[in-house]
């Protein structure tokens, strides 16, 4: 419930199973757009704290739960920070470069005076001789031949030009758990106070980092879900133990796509699923799905596979950048990837099956398989299936099933964390040892489930308490 408004969850009509994310951004910064926007498809929203004042992340906040407030939707809002600055600073025009050239990179240098390459971030603390520093986003290479005194001497690999502002990747660089920046810390605190659903760790490398995070999180009383951006090669090296710590995962696939070969992209992107599925992790897949959308009213073909892969391998959901926070025709590319979503959802003949064959089997895992199988054997119109923190409601998402998943909480935060769940529709009811029971009665009388239809609820004996959950009813409405 919103207000008192109830939620409707799509099970009467058309069903879309993968959720869309969207970034706010200039070309969305009106509360009509949002409002738009969620009438258009969007299940969250991404606030971008690379750019922007508290101010106009705080209006943007309000504007998301009053228009959720008015469709009677839940939405998740997600913070995501900003982390270690690798780019260029400010320069004068373009700079040509040519392969063996010496560049030499200094943090806040005035490169009209001394000829130093500006930072926005110290690389001297932490790079090392002989590892390469991707300039321009990776379009110019080099790598490092000395470290004295503040300054980061480069040899460039290939000609090339250099921009202000460009980003900076360091693909073997170790930042020893410093990817959270005194800015970050800063953006948290005033973070804690909003109503924000899930924090994105930038240029995750170890599960450390999400331990740190949760760490702050925990002594500044903000009860957010994190999610963990995998963009760097240091990333991939310790990609289990990622999925395992955090609670969702993002494949950023355009930093990644520099710190490791752009041919391994597909490959990474289909292991991150899989594993978030094994773990019970959401997925999220971001970066240039539509791209060319930002100055088109519609997309590449190659776009719209892009889109429909990533549906057919599982992602809970993807997430429009550009397009949304700059491009000329963001309502546009919200329906686009709705539509392109509906399509490969309805009319493929490929289902996305759970393999949990290497994971280790827990109580909770059994009960969860117990319930995927009971729903197929009966032909269950829907799964209705009560959850405090969400975890029962992920737990089921993960097998992917084909059946109408619906979470009923009595936690506000859980109904909008689950907002961008693959398939999952959630209702606030009161903590009771009938909540699904009431709720299904519910959605028989206001007609969304009919006579005769088979329902499985999924419950426990202490309604409330996280993890309790042990009862599995078949239950055919009269």
């Amino acid at each position: 419930m919103v207000g008192n408004k109830i939620i409707k969850p799509e099970v009467s009509s058309e069903r879309r199973l993968t959720k869309i994310l969207a970034t706010l951004g200039p070309a969305t910064s009106s509360y009509e757009l949002v409002l738009e926007l969620i009438k258009s498809g969007v299940n969250g929203f991404r606030l971008n704290f690379s750019h922007g004042t508290h101010k106009e992340k705080g209006e943007q906040i309000k504007w998301v739960r009053k228009a959720a407030s008015e469709l009677g939707v839940y939405v998740s809002i997600v913070q995501d920070l900003q982390g270690p600055k690798m780019r260029l600073g400010d320069f004068d025009g373009a700079l040509e470069v040519k392969r063996g050239q010496t560049l030499v990179l200094e943090h806040n240098a005035d490169f009209s005076n001394g000829g130093h390459l500006p930072t926005q971030y110290d690389l001297s603390s932490k790079v090392k001789r002989g590892e390469r520093v991707m300039l321009f986003d990776g379009r110019v290479i080099s790598h490092v031949t000395a470290i004295r005194n503040g300054e980061v001497y480069v040899e460039v690999q290939n000609d090339g030009m250099l921009i202000k502002r460009k980003g900076i990747n360091l693909p073997d660089t170790d930042f020893a758990g410093d990817v959270i920046t005194p800015k970050d810390r800063a953006d948290l605190i005033w973070g804690s106070n909003q109503d924000i659903d899930y924090v994105a760790l930038s240029f995750v490398q170890s599960a450390e980092d999400i331990k740190q995070l949760r760490r702050i999180l925990s002594t500044i009383n903000f009860n957010a879900r994190i999610i963990a951006k995998i963009e760097t090669k240091a990333a991939l090296d310790n990609l289990e133990d990622i999925i395992k710590e955090t609670d969702l995962v993002m494949i950023a696939r355009g930093d990644l796509a520099v710190e490791t070969p752009a041919e391994s992209i597909p490959l990474v992107q289909r292991k991150i699923i899989t594993l978030g599925q094994q773990y019970a992790k959401p997925t999220i897949v971001a970066t240039q799905m539509l791209i060319s959308m930002t100055h088109e009213m519609e997309p590449s073909r190659a776009e719209v596979s892009d889109v429909a892969t990533a549906v057919l391998i599982g992602a809970d959901c993807l997430m429009l950048s550009e397009e949304t926070a700059d491009g000329r025709y963001p309502l546009e590319a919200v329906k686009t990837m709705r539509r392109i979503i509906s399509y490969t959802e309805s009319h493929s003949p490929y289902l996305v099956n759970f393999d949990g064959a290497n994971s280790n089997q827990s109580i909770q895992d059994a009960i969860t398989e117990a319930i995927i199988k009971l729903t197929q054997i009966v032909k269950a119109k829907a799964i209705v299936a009560e959850t405090k923190t969400g975890a029962t409601a992920l737990s089921i998402a993960a097998r992917r099933p084909n059946t109408p998943l619906i979470a009923v909480t009595n936690l506000e935060r859980s109904a909008q964390q689950l907002a961008i769940v693959f398939g999952v529709d959630s209702f606030i009811r009161p903590a009771t040892n009938k909540a699904a029971v009431k709720l299904t009665d519910y959605l028989r009388d206001t007609h969304v489930f009919n006579k005769g239809d088979v329902i499985v609820t999924v419950s426990g004996q202490q309604p409330g308490v996280v993890g309790t959950t042990d009862t599995i009813k078949v239950r055919m409405l009269e």
